[in-house]
């Protein structure tokens, strides 16, 4: 029996394809997206659907449309796309959404990213909670379809993305960049030279240098994660080969970009978090910008220096971008790579993140290096996973050894020290693990919190 509780967690659909995501699954996850937005009276009479490079994908989507389609809503399938892409299509089509990726998890996964219409997330106390209910209840009781009252259309949105990014961010005057842009074999590239080259738009002043650009859901180079170290390394090495002024590396679904610089080391995702608030603080003074509690507190800092207003949230997409509607916040990043746009609909785009550093560099002489130091103010652990048994037990043997400490339970437990020294130790919603954070005014201060926090968890 396909039990979904171990597939449908707080913010999307991920599993193995076929023993835990197959077509049965997705029919019955299709029937219950469509049941659940009339339950909440949405008045959606269509549902716009896309899938990444992945080869399980098309099986999958024709399956949950399907559904869908069972129910009486039409089905727009926007095929090859971007999850940043799905979301474009949500907002401007003003349609719910679900994309069909597993982002930078291994070849053997997929999964389904849903949203309402205008790209409103959909997490588990917005519906996706009950979506699985009613899906598992489809399978235990054994799907089955009706007749297929709901249309079908095709669509291809890729060019009217592009162009809606471009008119963001005007990269056509900026000096010339020699940019290295490692795709992963992910959707990057599909996306990138539509908006960043010239296959769509008019021709940018950018040298883009594409690395593992062909489209493979097995992922032949590297697996598609920039965040973990051993995956930038050809990436790192073909910027200082090529002398380029900066390299830009994507997930699978290209909702995610990292950066390195001209000598290929890594720009941290909250000092790219900080430039691109500074940029849009500049657009939209006083405004709103969200940060997860694991961002360094410079992002905090520098906001508050130009004029804007920091607000604190947990870590994973539903979170942020609920606060995001709630604030009506300019701008949103996390330590993940993952950056928000209220001119995106709140949206995530790691596309329209990449754009803005490239503004920033290209509209002075500077190297990126320089240019990122002045967002780069304290030493961090990075995130270092723990195996553990009894996650809240560890938990709560580390908030008694630092009882005397400021501490908040808003996600995990943070842990504030005089000396602006902070510790993040939270639970993973999907492996036995505890995720360890760090971040002090010294890398000697760093190490000591990191070890004494490891000595307890791994105790």
């Amino acid at each position: 029996m396909t039990d979904l509780s171990a597939i449908i967690k707080a913010y999307d659909v991920r599993g193995t394809v076929p023993d835990q995501l197959n077509e049965d699954v997705a029919r019955a996850v299709g029937i219950a997206f469509a049941r659940v937005l009339a339950e909440q009276g949405t008045g959606a009479t269509a549902v716009v659907v896309a899938h990444d490079m992945r080869e399980s994908g098309p099986g999958l989507v024709a399956a949950y449309a399907e559904g869908l389609r069972s129910e009486g809503l039409d089905v727009v399938n926007v095929g090859l796309c971007s999850t940043d892409e799905l979301y474009y299509a949500s907002g401007i089509l003003g349609l719910p959404g679900a994309m069909f990726t597993a982002s930078h998890n291994p070849a053997q996964y997929n999964g389904i990213k849903h949203c309402y219409a205008g790209a409103k997330p959909v997490g588990q106390e917005s519906g996706l909670a009950q979506i699985r209910e009613i899906a598992q209840g489809l399978l235990d009781d054994g799907v089955t379809i009706g007749s297929i009252a709901g249309g079908y259309t095709e669509r291809d949105m890729l060019p009217a993305y592009a162009e809606h990014l471009r008119g963001l961010v005007d990269l056509s005057g900026i000096r010339p960049l020699k940019v290295v842009v490692d795709a992963g074999n992910g959707m990057g590239g599909h996306t990138v030279p539509a908006v960043l080259g010239d296959a769509v738009l008019p021709a940018l002043p950018l040298d883009i240098i594409p690395m593992y650009f062909e489209l493979d859901g097995s992922f032949p180079n590297h697996e598609a994660n920039p965040l973990e170290p051993k995956n930038i390394v050809d990436l790192q090495a073909a910027v200082v080969k090529h002398g380029a002024d900066l390299g830009l590396a994507f997930d699978g679904d290209a909702d995610r970009c990292f950066v390195v610089d001209a000598d290929g080391d890594p720009v941290s995702p909250s000092a790219i978090t900080a430039l691109v608030a500074t940029r849009e603080l500049a657009k939209h003074p006083g405004g709103t910008v969200i940060h997860n509690l694991i961002t360094s507190r410079a992002v905090p800092e520098i906001v508050t220096e130009n004029g804007g207003v920091p607000v604190r949230t947990r870590v994973g997409h539903s979170f942020i971008k609920a606060e995001m509607a709630k604030t009506d916040a300019i701008f949103g990043g996390e330590h993940s790579a993952h950056y928000y746009f209220r001119d995106f609909w709140g949206a995530d785009t790691g596309m329209l993140a990449a754009m803005h550093v490239l503004a920033a560099l290209g509209e002075q002489d500077k190297p990126l290096k320089e240019l990122a130091a002045r967002f780069e103010r304290y030493a961090a652990s990075g995130e270092i996973n723990s195996t553990v048994t009894d996650q809240q037990a560890k938990l709560d043997e580390v908030k008694r050894a630092f009882a005397d400490e400021d501490q908040d339970e808003l996600d995990g437990l943070t842990v504030t020290f005089a000396d602006g020294s902070w510790i993040n130790l939270r639970p993973s919603n999907t492996e036995p693990l505890l995720r360890l954070n760090v971040e002090a005014p010294s890398a000697e201060r760093v190490a000591q919190l990191r070890d004494d926090v490891l000595a307890i968890v791994r105790g």
